[in-house]
């Protein structure tokens, strides 16, 4: 017997279609905006689950939280000192 894998269908299916390009930082920030604001079009939201990894959305939603509450804390020193 031979261990070799079958021709299927979605075998076949997989290896048709490319893989989708990976998203760039700046597609990463923008999808990241978008959804902080909540002002995403569905569009642009199928494009992005297609080509943002989870690791790359973590990571920019942790990068937006941060520059948020340093932009609310500088915003906040900057009234009270004034």
């Amino acid at each position: 017997m031979e261990d070799r894998p079958r021709d299927t269908p979605a075998a076949a299916a997989d290896a048709a279609t490319p893989a989708p390009k990976r998203a760039g930082p700046l597609a990463v920030a923008r999808a990241v905006l978008g959804s902080f604001l909540g002002i995403r079009k569905a569009r642009d939201l199928e494009s992005d689950s297609r080509s943002i990894t989870p690791v790359q959305a973590i990571i920019g939603g942790l990068i937006g939280a941060a520059v948020l509450v340093a932009s609310l804390l500088g915003l906040v020193l900057f009234i009270t000192r004034g």
